[in-house]
């Protein structure tokens, strides 16, 4: 597989992605047309925050697996374009954490204490010791607006210094941010008035851009403000002027609206506003923390495994994903198998948990469950894009989940819907993980999932059976394996076929002249067209 590389990462996630066998070609100045072009051949593409991953790029790269973001925020990267095409998008949450926290700290004490504009005195000759008197943040109060990972790891560096915390984060319970230590609070505004020191943690979002304005800067007032997030949040020209009029007592800004910040920005001409350019993450730690992981990220979509980083598509816990791997292909069996088998458009999908999986985050398997759905329909479809599929066609997507279940330890039932008619197909594992399908459409079956399968029904009496046998034989289609359930002795039978090779158009003639033959439908779990004949 070929990865671009647009951004520099560190070379220990280069390194890894070679060692996996892949080839990396690295072009950092690379933009507009010229992207354009040089992904049309790519898999991967692993980019910063300099890259503009635009719906642009996503159409001309139709080979395109996984972007990675070698970093936090993915304000760049047309994320519903994507997930359109399909493609994984993941970022590198973790890597950078710890840098990012430790910069917002070090911000925080360089606003509160004048460091910067006290060693630029000393540099330029003066002993300016009776001008700066600072703030101590012990007994003062912290307010985190955003308590994500990073805001989490400010946190609990501040509150060992002896501040109290107030938090705002819609997205998070009382009980979350009282593992903190922190109070939660439910308006901006009160968290800003109650606050002697903000730090924001917040992604670039359309309902976060330019949150903190004059009205909010104005509640902080004699405070300071803290933002090595993301550019944008706050407004920039208001805090320039909040703190040139002592609204403000002082800010710290480590991102910014425009990057490089412009040479005229307002932020330059306030003494006590300390600016650095975006080094939330540059420690040599954090840099191969994030390349590395941007690199199993992309290592992982290549091989078919869940990213456990991807932000639009389904994820699941590194420690959960062993119990449901297992899983995944018996839903994707399942629905493949239940739609090749229904008549009519599939208005419906039904993924139903039973036993123990039940306990489990199922939504990537949910996902793979509809990816089977949909591939017999020759619809461009992965894990990434099937929910987004079946929003767009109309078909409704139901999951339940029982810990109760008769038969076995797990079953994963998946049933499609044509608006009149449901067709059900169950699949669970035997001796831990030998994938079978156990009853279709009712019928309790022992089939094992692979390779060419002739689904037949059929009334249950002496010689259809054989019957079945002999015309297959005589068209030289052998025979893998048999299992056949049955209604009431006497009623209709079906029976599943694993077979060596495809059943030509004239043993399915043969079969279906038969009055005791009522369909046979065959399947084949490598991508080979559903052929039906009634």
């Amino acid at each position: 597989m070929k990865v671009l590389v647009t951004d520099p990462i560190a070379d220990p996630g280069l390194e890894r992605l070679r060692e996996a066998g892949h080839e990396v070609e690295t072009d950092y100045d690379v933009e507009g047309e010229a992207l354009l072009d040089a992904v049309r051949d790519a898999n991967a593409l692993v980019v910063r925050s300099g890259t503009d991953v635009s719906r642009e790029v996503f159409e001309a790269a139709e080979d395109l697996v996984i972007v990675g973001r070698a970093g936090i925020g993915v304000d760049n990267i047309d994320i519903d374009a994507a997930t359109d095409h399909g493609v994984v998008v993941a970022n590198a949450p973790e890597g950078n954490v710890r840098a990012a926290a430790e910069h917002t700290v070090a911000m925080t004490f360089a606003a509160a204490r004048s460091i910067p504009q006290a060693h630029g005195r000393l540099k330029d000759g003066e002993w300016a010791k009776g001008e700066f008197l600072g703030t101590e943040l012990n007994n003062k109060t912290l307010g985190i607006v955003g308590l994500g990972r990073v805001g989490q790891e400010v946190a609990k560096r501040l509150d060992s210094l002896g501040m109290d915390l107030v938090v705002y984060d819609p997205y998070i319970s009382e009980e979350r941010a009282a593992q903190f230590g922190a109070d939660l609070v439910d308006d901006l505004h009160e968290t800003l008035a109650r606050a002697d020191v903000a730090t924001v943690h917040t992604p670039l979002l359309p309902e976060t851009e330019g949150m903190i304005g004059e009205d909010e800067l104005a509640q902080l007032e004699g405070g300071y403000l803290i933002n090595c997030a993301r550019g944008g949040i706050v407004d920039e020209d208001a805090l320039a002027a909040a703190v040139e009029d002592g609204v403000v007592a002082g800010a710290a800004l480590d991102s910014f609206a425009e990057e490089p910040l412009p040479a005229d920005s307002p932020l330059l001409d306030v003494e006590d506003v300390v600016v650095t350019p975006h080094l939330g993450a540059s420690t040599e730690a954090a840099q191969e923390n994030v390349a590395v992981d941007t690199a199993e990220a992309v290592i992982a979509a290549f091989d078919g495994e869940p990213v456990l980083t991807a932000l639009n598509a389904p994820s699941v816990d590194e420690t959960a994903f062993p119990r449901i791997e297992p899983y995944i292909a018996v839903a994707e069996t399942a629905g493949k198998v239940a739609a090749q088998l229904l008549d009519g458009r599939i208005t419906g999908v039904e993924v139903t948990y039973e036993g123990d999986i039940a306990a489990e985050d199922v939504e990537l398997v949910t996902a793979s469950a509809l990816k089977g759905v949909f591939e017999p329909l020759e619809w461009q479809v992965n894990a990434v894009n099937a929910p987004r599929l079946a929003e767009e066609r109309g078909i409704e997507v139901t999951e339940s989940k029982t810990r109760q279940t008769e038969d076995f330890q797990s079953i994963v039932r998946v049933a499609v819907h044509n608006g009149d008619d449901e067709l059900a197909v169950e699949g669970t594992l035997f001796a831990g993980e030998d994938p079978r399908i156990v009853r279709i459409d009712g019928f309790r079956v022992d089939a094992v999932p692979y390779g060419h399968m002739l689904v037949a029904r059929n009334t249950d009496e002496p010689g259809v059976i054989g019957l079945i046998g002999t015309v297959l034989g005589d068209h030289d289609v052998n025979i893998a394996g048999m299992f056949n359930g049955r209604e009431t002795q006497g009623g209709q039978a079906l029976t599943v076929y694993n077979l060596d090779q495809p059943v030509p158009e004239a043993a399915r003639e043969t079969l279906l002249g038969d009055d005791r033959v009522v369909e046979v439908t065959e399947i084949t779990l490598d991508g080979a067209d559903e052929r039906k004949a009634e």
